[in-house]
Parts: structure tokens; C-alpha cells; sequence
């Protein structure tokens, strides 16, 4: 090559390169009342929803619901005081005050601190951070045997309607308020639901929008194979939802690592209630009454799901396209403050239109006084993370011969709102429980209250490092006593000591055990 040609050559080099930096990336916009409008209808498709699914809340389980199902405009009255919504308002208020920066711990310390009423993976968060295990510890299986349950998923809406068309985004605010409670599936329904909120602002296609959402989790995760399994029958089935849902059922309604959901028709986990939001969007076909309906009637947590599946529908089609009959309600409660917030229906929109501008911006957007033009991003799912261990076996209760109670134990009745169940109750020290059990995991349930006591747990001889503290703060709802997953198979003994000591702000001493769920590897059908 010549001297010349050299030059040549890199002078052609010099022109590609400032060709290629000054490349503008694809943007989308949106008008400032559009994106005000649609905003305001996922707040609205929420509040619709949760109210419209709230009278059949876990009525059927493992069954679809037959017969007709009530809808008044004055129904959207009640929520207000649903937990649905005020859980996602505190967590952006604590964006509004502390700003997008907050940490995962900083959500934590506001989660702590919370008054409402709280159960599963919520509760068992709220009782780890007041034991002192930090979040995000407080939502990881080995603190919170309820990290694979729907909670962070119906508390993620919030999110995706902050991140219009930005999915990166949203992962990125899912990872740190949803590890406070939730861990792996668990956090992945979270990315899944504000994935699918954040394409909804620009996609018209529902099962687009499934899609789109399926992208912002590891498709090798649990979650990803159960919505891939939705898409891929829903192809093959086009118009008939029921068989789809039965072919979930067989398949994927069977290992919940709930407690209170193995063995038994209730199933809290992330991973079939998010199928059953894709449900309704799917075969609802941007028909908000039946993607309602069909979300509704796959039962479980029939307020939760058809909530975020109108959520999602209510972006796509904004606040004015909404049926009247479903709207015509919130008029008249639009400036009333949902229970334990400072947000009322007028002030979230406004609230969380501010913070999809400050999204926006920090994206590379811009924002102008007429709309908002929004830089192209797809989805990125995080690295894989799993909760390895197989599910539950077998329930054994406190008749069961595999229990030796020795010391002052003594059987007693306890009466709940939910139902009434037998206990064995120790409140003095020395007195010990030994199970012996063959599997890879047990979980042992019992009454937390605020007169919980302490004991010390064995296993196989060795003492845990995990104490069992039967204390729990008010309005939190747990049995979770004591866990272990990940146990080598075979034959296992648990021993529980009770203890002098308890939590400083526990009235009581009482240790009280219900039963225990067996984990191990299943036996192939014949």
C-alpha cells in the first residue's frame, strides 16, 4: 500500500467512525396526554380488577369458577383498603422522597417499618428485617420459605408504569425493591408483570405483549418455561382458554414450596398465578370485560391476577377507552387517600407520571411541554437464579408417630378468622420435640404471635445456626417456624429445644407446632 492509499484509507476510517457515533439510536414518542392517559388507565385497570376479582379471592382453587360474577361501579370503592395497591404506594413513595437512586436496603427499612396487614412472602420479609437479617437477605429462600410466592408480583405494577417502553429499566427497579421479599421465580413474576406493562405503552397486540414480557426473565427459569407453555398452548388453542388452563393445572400446579399450599388445592406461588394473568390477556383479545373474566375465573388469587392483567390492558388502551360501566366508579372516590398512603387515585397518576419522566430522561429521552420521546430499548433478562430444592412430599401432623414429644407439651385448640386448627404448646424451657423424617427438606409450621418464645433447633445431631423464634411483629401473618431445603436424601432427625429466652418485645414464651411439610425428590407415577 502507498502513502497515499494509507491515507486514503484512514480518512475513509475517520468518516465511517463519526458516522457510527453520531447514528441515532431508534426512538418512540409519546404526547404528554397520551402518556398521562394511559398511565392513568393501568392505575384504573388495577383498581378495577382487584375490585372485580376481591368476592372469589382463593374461594376456588385448583378448579375454574363457574357462574356469574358481580361487577357495581360501587364496588371500586373498596379499593382503597386493598393491599394490592397500597403495598406498590409505599414503595414509590419511597422513590418519591428518597429518589429512583434508592437502595434495596433503603426499601427494606420502609418495609420494616410498614403498618398494614401482611402475609406470606411479605410477612416472612417484615419478620426478617425486625430479627435484623437485611434485606436482601430478608427475601432469600434460606431466610423466607416463601420466595417463589406471588407477592413482589402484584406489588411490581408500579414499576412498569414508570418505565414506559423501557423493560431494561424496569428489571433494573424490580431487582431492588423486589429482593426485599421475593427471590428467584418469585422475583422474576415482578419482571414479568413490569415488563409487560412497560411494552403495553407501545405494543397493540396482547400476546406481543406476553412476549415481550417473557423476554425480561431467563426463559431456562421456571417462570419462563410456564409462560412459554402458555404461548405455546394458546397457539395450538386459540380460542379455547379452558383447555389451556387444565393443560397448566396437570403440569404445573403441583410443587408449590409454600407451606400452606403443599399438598393441597391452594397455590400462592408466583409462577401459575402470572400464567393466569397471561391468561386473561391472551384470550381476552383487548376485551377488557373478558380479559377480566377469564383472569378471574382461573381462581387461586383472583383478585391479584385479573388486577394486573387490567393494569396492563388499561395502558394499552388508556384511562378514556376504559368501558364506562368499569370507570364510572372512581369519579367519585379519585381524591380519597388509600389506606396507609399519601397518594390518592389523582395523585398516584400524577406521581408516577413524574417519575416516567425522570425515567425517561435518565434513559436518554427528552422530555418537552408536549410529549416525551423515549429511546428504543428491548428486553435484557438477568442472569439465572434458582431456588434449588425439590417439593414438598408429604404432611405430617402432630398425631403423626413420626413425632416424640417429650417434657410439659400440651395439645391445644386456636381459632383464626381463616379457620381453626390443633397445636402442640410448650411454654417452658427443656421441653423437646424430636421428628424424624426421610427427605431432602422439612419445613416445620406453628402459631406466630406476639407471645412467641425461642428454640433451639438439631439437626442430625448438629446444632442450626438458624434459631426457631416463634415471635412475630402485629398484622404479620406467617407459620413458617423453621426450614431446610437441600438436605442429601435419606433419613434425617430434627430435634427442637425450647428456650428460656425470647425477642425482647414478645409478651409470652409460647412455642406452638401445627405440622411439618416434607420436601424430597417425587416418586415417578407407574
Amino acid at each position: 500500500m502507498t502513502a497515499k492509499q494509507g491515507l486514503a484509507l484512514l480518512a475513509s476510517l475517520a468518516v465511517s467512525s463519526s458516522l457510527a457515533c453520531t447514528e441515532k439510536i431508534p426512538e418512540r414518542r409519546l404526547s404528554r396526554s397520551n402518556l398521562e392517559d394511559k398511565v392513568r388507565g393501568g392505575w384504573a385497570g388495577q383498581m378495577i380488577g382487584v375490585a372485580f376479582g376481591a368476592p372469589t379471592e382463593f374461594h376456588s382453587n385448583g378448579k375454574i369458577i363457574e357462574g356469574e360474577l358481580e361487577w357495581t361501579p360501587d364496588m371500586i370503592s373498596e379499593t382503597i383498603d386493598q393491599d394490592d395497591l397500597y403495598v406498590e404506594m409505599t414503595f414509590a413513595e419511597v422513590m418519591d422522597s428518597v429518589g429512583l437512586d434508592a437502595t434495596t436496603e433503603q426499601y427494606g427499612e420502609m418495609f420494616r417499618d410498614s403498618q398494614y396487614r401482611l402475609w406470606h412472602a411479605n410477612a416472612g420479609a417484615r419478620r426478617n428485617l425486625n430479627r435484623g437479617i437485611e434485606a436482601p437477605m430478608s427475601g432469600q429462600p434460606e431466610y423466607n420459605i416463601h420466595a417463589n410466592d406471588i407477592d413482589f408480583q402484584i406489588e411490581a405494577d408500579f414499576i412498569g408504569l414508570m418505565t414506559p417502553g423501557l423493560p431494561r429499566e424496569a428489571n433494573k427497579y424490580a431487582d431492588r425493591v423486589g429482593r426485599v421479599m421475593n427471590y428467584g421465580d418469585g422475583l422474576y413474576g415482578g419482571m414479568f408483570v413490569s415488563g409487560m406493562y412497560a411494552a403495553a405503552f407501545f405494543e397493540e397486540d396482547p400476546r406481543m405483549i406476553v412476549e415481550e414480557g417473557l423476554k425480561s426473565i431467563p426463559a431456562e427459569s421456571g417462570y419462563g418455561q410456564v409462560i412459554a407453555d402458555v404461548l405455546r398452548w394458546h397457539s395450538e388453542h386459540p380460542t379455547d382458554w379452558k383447555t389451556t388452563w387444565t393443560l397448566l393445572e396437570e403440569k404445573w400446579d403441583g410443587d408449590d414450596m409454600c407451606p400452606e399450599g403443599a399438598l393441597v388445592p391452594f397455590n400462592i406461588d408466583a409462577r401459575l398465578n402470572g400464567a393466569y394473568i397471561a391468561l386473561g390477556l391472551l384470550y381476552g383479545e383487548k376485551d377488557f370485560a373478558r380479559t377480566l373474566e377469564i383472569s378471574t375465573r382461573s381462581g387461586q388469587d383472583s383478585d391479584c391476577n385479573p388486577s394486573s392483567a387490567a393494569g396492563i390492558l388499561g395502558v394499552m388502551v388508556g384511562y378514556e377507552a376504559i368501558p364506562e360501566q368499569f370507570r364510572s366508579g372512581i369519579p367519585a372516590i379519585e381524591n380519597e387517600k388509600f389506606k396507609y398512603t399519601q397518594y390518592s387515585f389523582n395523585a398516584i397518576v400524577d406521581s408516577t407520571v413524574k417519575r416516567a419522566q425522570a425515567v425517561i430522561e435518565s434513559a436518554g429521552g427528552r422530555v418537552t411541554d408536549t410529549e416525551v420521546t423515549i429511546p428504543l430499548q428491548t428486553p435484557v433478562a438477568p442472569p439465572l437464579e434458582e431456588w434449588k430444592a425439590d417439593p414438598p412430599i408429604l404432611r405430617l401432623s402432630i398425631d403423626d408417630p413420626a413425632w416424640e414429644w417429650k417434657g410439659p407439651w400440651s395439645r391445644k385448640s386456636y381459632e383464626h378468622p381463616w379457620g381453626g386448627w390443633e397445636a402442640m404448646l410448650a411454654t417452658e424451657a427443656g421441653a423437646e420435640a424430636v421428628l424424624t423424617f426421610e427427605g431432602t427438606g422439612v419445613a416445620v409450621m406453628g402459631d406466630m404471635t406476639q407471645e412467641g418464645g425461642r428454640a433451639d433447633v438439631f439437626l442430625d445431631g448438629g446444632k442450626s445456626d438458624h434459631i426457631l423464634d416463634a415471635w412475630i411483629p402485629e398484622r404479620t401473618n406467617d407459620i413458617d417456624y423453621w426450614h431446610v431445603t437441600g438436605l442429601e436424601p435419606g433419613e434425617h432427625a430434627l430435634r427442637i429445644v425450647v428456650r428460656e429466652d425470647a425477642d425482647e418485645r414478645s409478651g409470652g414464651r409460647d412455642i406452638r407446632i401445627r405440622d411439618v411439610v416434607v420436601y424430597g425428590k417425587k416418586i415417578p407415577d407407574l
